[in-house]
């Protein structure tokens, strides 16, 4: 039996981390490695404490050691906890994904807002800004951005990458997008503990192979449940986008939506609020603006609760229509609605810039195709 040490690394290569997202090499798990003769001795360091986890390491170590190296090797794993002390023991605060350089909550309060289609149309407004964008739909019990973006029918890919395999996101419109909708059966409800969506969730973050990407935008369920912490505890948010209607009742439960992102455990800069259904304006007198559920809504909420109103998207049938049948209304060239989205759009970029530049400087991401978006 002859092997190397390097192969035995090499073998812990193709394992991840548990909740890590990287390999045990990447991570710099794997503390050190020890052989004599057909003996092999790994000492690893995890920071998940559970027994399930322990041992799931120590499995999957000795499985790629038999699998890449020799089947007769005897390996012996010793594995270690630590888990590591945040500055804020109270902030929830996730891991980095590679090559993503803003991560944006698209929220509501409230169901029926419009988040979704805010969500699709900025999508589609960043990409034709030059951005590289991807969308994760969140919405566990209720996906809708794989028919948004009208690719309900397709599948993600397997792909290897680096020894692993990896979901490959559907790509429709120059979005990259990723969505529960792909696997789930559409006549079939999603009847889910929280434990087992969240887990659906680290997988579509963390088990996709998203490439390099601007914005990845995270399109939430409404209220502020267990998903919204799921999603908070697994990666850093740059910052949240609420979505709201004019009427009071929808204002409430934005602000509630405001109040969770501000909690001291998550500290989510909120870039600002979207007014969706702003007004009613029919397609025979296009100048005409009927606020039906109230005006100015959202505009004062943002006042009120000291942060940025982004814009307002007035109700109009052709944007239902556009996402009924899978093409976002921001495709359109040089349209009053287009155009409202784009601004929105590069409203919430200039916030992310202000909220970039007070971040500390490990932090700071740098933008360089602004495309008319200005800090000032």
């Amino acid at each position: 039996m002859s092997f190397k040490k390097q192969d035995i690394y090499k073998a812990l290569e193709t394992i991840t981390a548990p909740g890590e997202g990287k390999s045990l090499i990447e991570n710099e798990n794997v503390t050190n490695v020890v052989s004599f003769g057909n003996e092999v001795i790994v000492d690893v360091t995890i920071s998940n404490p559970s027994l399930q986890a322990k041992k799931k390491v120590e499995v999957e170590i000795m499985k790629a050691i038999h699998q890449h190296v020799d089947q007769k090797i005897d390996v012996k794993v010793n594995v270690k906890v630590e888990v590591q002390q945040k500055e804020n023991p109270n902030q929830i605060r996730g891991k980095e994904i590679p090559n993503i350089q803003n991560i944006i909550a698209i929220a509501s309060g409230k169901g029926g807002v419009g988040k979704s289609t805010i969500t699709s149309n900025m999508a589609v407004s960043l990409a034709k800004m030059g951005f590289k964008v991807g969308v994760l739909d969140a919405d566990v019990y209720g996906p809708s951005q794989h028919l948004m973006f009208d690719v309900e029918r397709e599948k993600p890919l397997a792909v290897n990458v680096n020894g692993r395999s990896k979901m490959k996101p559907i790509e429709s419109y120059g979005v990259k997008l990723l969505s529960l909708g792909f696997f789930t059966d559409p006549s079939q409800a999603v009847i889910w503990r929280g434990p087992m969506a969240s887990k659906a969730l680290n997988q579509l973050i963390f088990d996709a192979d998203w490439g390099e990407l601007d914005f990845l935008l995270i399109d939430l369920p409404p209220g502020t449940g267990d998903v919204h912490l799921s999603i908070v505890q697994a990666v850093p948010i740059n910052g949240a986008v609420v979505v709201s209607t004019p009427q009071n009742i929808a204002l409430a439960d934005a602000k509630k939506g405001v109040a969770m992102f501000k909690q001291e455990s998550i500290n989510v800069p909120v870039l600002g609020i979207v007014e969706n259904m702003a007004y009613f304006t029919p397609a025979e007198l296009p100048n005409n603006k009927y606020y039906i559920f109230g005006e100015g809504g959202a505009k004062n909420l943002a006042e009120d609760i000291e942060t940025s109103f982004l814009g307002e998207i007035p109700l109009v049938q052709s944007i239902r229509e556009a996402g009924d049948v899978g093409h976002p209304v921001a495709l359109q060239e040089n349209t009053p609605l287009a155009d409202a989205f784009t601004e929105v759009t590069k409203e919430m970029v200039s916030q992310l810039l202000k909220r970039n530049a007070n971040l500390p400087p490990t932090e700071v991401v740098r933008i360089t195709t602004m495309s008319g978006c200005s800090t000032k």
